[in-house]
C-alpha cells in the first residue's frame, strides 16, 4: 500500500480560511446506499434515523500559540529576541512540551515573557522540542493563557493569515469542556444550538467522549509503505456511560456514527476486544485499508489533506476507489476543504 495511493490534486482556492456562518449552513456531501448527494449540514435531522447515535469529542482547544520576548544581558549589553511557542502537552512534572521558534535563541534557564502575567523558563530540550515551566499553574495559568495565547490554527490556514479573536470562538465546538487539545475536532465545528435541538427532537442519540487532539495530527507521512508509518499518541477517555450508550445502540440495531476521525479512532481503540468498553489512556491506533471496524457504522468528517493518515482512515471505511470518486465529486462541486471547510456524511 503506497503513499501515492492516497494522493490527489487539490486546487489551492478550495482551502477554507474561515468557517461557514451559521455553522450548520456548511455543505454536506452525503454518501449512502451507493448514492452521492449534495446536502447542507442542517439537513442532518432529515437524513439520520431516530435509532442513530452520534459520538462527539468534547475536548477543548487551548490557545496554545504564544508570542513572547527573551531578554538577555551580556558583555555586549542588553539584547532581546522574539520567540514563538506552540504548546504540545503537559508533562507529569508540571512542565509543558512545546515547539519553540527559534529554539537556538533560547538557553536553558532563560525566561520568555508573553505578557505582564505570563512567563516561561526553558528547563530542557528533548528531540527538537522544548520543556517549559510557566510561572503560573491551575486556574491562574488558564486565565493568563486565555489572555495571551492565540488559537493554534492548522499550518494550511496559518500560512494564509494569523489567528485572531474570532478564531477563539470559531475554532471551538459548542460543547467543548475538557481542556487539552491543540487542534480542534473539526467535524464538530458544524454543530450549533439550533442543529442540536433539531437532532434531539428527531430522537438521534448523542454520546460524548474525550480525545485531546495533538499537533501530531498535522505531521506528514514520510514513508512510501504506509503500513510502516508510526502514529503519534493522544490521550483519550470513553466513560462508562458513553460505552453503555454505544453498546445499547448497537444491540438495538441502531447505527453508531462518530463525528470526526478523533471520535472514531477513540471508540475503535476502546473496542479492540470486539465490543465497546470503558477506556482511558494513550492511543496511537492507525486505521488504514484492511482495518476491521468493531463499532463504527458511518462517519461525519471534513475533507482531508492528500497523503494524510485521515485519507487512509476514510479509505478504510469506504474503500479506496469509492473515496477517489467522493473527492473527485467534492473538487468538481467546489466543496471547501480542511478544518474550516465543508463536511461529509459517509455511510459504507
Amino acid at each position: 500500500m503506497k503513499l501515492s495511493d492516497f494522493d490527489f490534486h487539490l486546487p489551492e482556492d478550495l482551502i477554507a480560511t474561515r468557517p461557514a456562518s451559521p455553522r450548520s449552513s456548511a455543505r454536506l456531501l452525503h454518501v449512502e446506499a451507493g448514492v452521492i448527494a449534495d446536502r447542507i449540514v442542517n439537513h442532518l435531522p432529515d437524513i439520520l434515523r431516530p435509532t442513530d447515535r452520534l459520538v462527539l469529542n468534547d475536548t477543548k482547544v487551548i490557545p496554545a500559540r504564544l508570542f513572547g520576548v527573551r531578554h538577555r544581558v551580556g558583555e555586549a549589553g542588553a539584547t532581546e529576541a522574539k520567540i514563538e511557542v506552540t504548546l504540545l502537552e503537559p508533562q507529569a512534572d508540571g512542565t509543558w512540551s512545546a515547539l519553540v521558534k527559534p529554539l537556538k535563541k533560547l538557553r536553558e534557564g532563560e525566561d520568555v515573557v508573553f505578557s505582564s502575567d505570563l512567563t516561561a523558563c526553558l528547563e530542557d530540550r528533548r528531540d527538537g522540542q522544548a520543556l517549559l515551566r510557566f510561572n503560573l499553574t491551575g486556574d491562574d495559568f488558564d486565565a493568563a493563557l486565555a489572555e495571551a495565547g492565540a488559537m493554534p490554527l492548522p499550518p494550511y490556514i496559518a500560512a494564509k493569515r494569523p489567528a485572531d479573536a474570532q478564531d477563539k470562538q470559531d475554532y471551538q465546538t459548542i460543547w467543548a469542556r475538557n481542556s487539552g487539545a491543540v487542534a480542534a475536532p473539526t467535524a464538530s465545528l458544524h454543530f450549533d444550538e439550533a442543529l442540536v435541538a433539531a437532532l434531539n427532537a428527531r430522537g438521534v442519540g448523542m454520546s460524548f467522549v474525550t480525545l485531546h487532539v495533538g499537533a501530531g495530527t498535522f505531521l506528514p507521512v514520510k514513508v512510501e509503505d504506509v503500513t510502516t508509518h508510526k502514529m503519534h499518541a493522544e490521550w483519550g477517555r470513553v466513560s462508562e456511560t458513553a460505552a453503555a450508550e454505544i453498546a445499547a445502540t448497537k444491540a438495538a440495531g441502531g447505527r453508531v456514527i462518530p463525528v470526526g476521525t478523533t471520535a472514531l479512532r477513540l471508540i475503535e481503540s476502546a473496542a479492540r476486544g470486539g465490543s465497546i468498553q470503558q477506556w482511558e489512556g494513550d492511543t496511537d491506533i492507525f486505521i488504514y485499508p484492511g482495518f476491521e471496524f468493531q463499532v463504527t457504522d458511518g462517519l461525519m468528517t471534513n475533507f482531508h489533506l492528500p497523503k494524510s493518515t485521515l485519507m487512509m482512515l476514510v479509505s478504510a471505511l469506504m474503500g479506496q476507489d469509492r473515496v477517489r470518486e467522493i473527492y473527485a465529486h467534492a473538487i468538481e462541486e467546489r466543496y471547501r476543504f480542511f478544518s474550516y471547510g465543508d463536511s461529509s456524511l459517509l455511510i459504507p
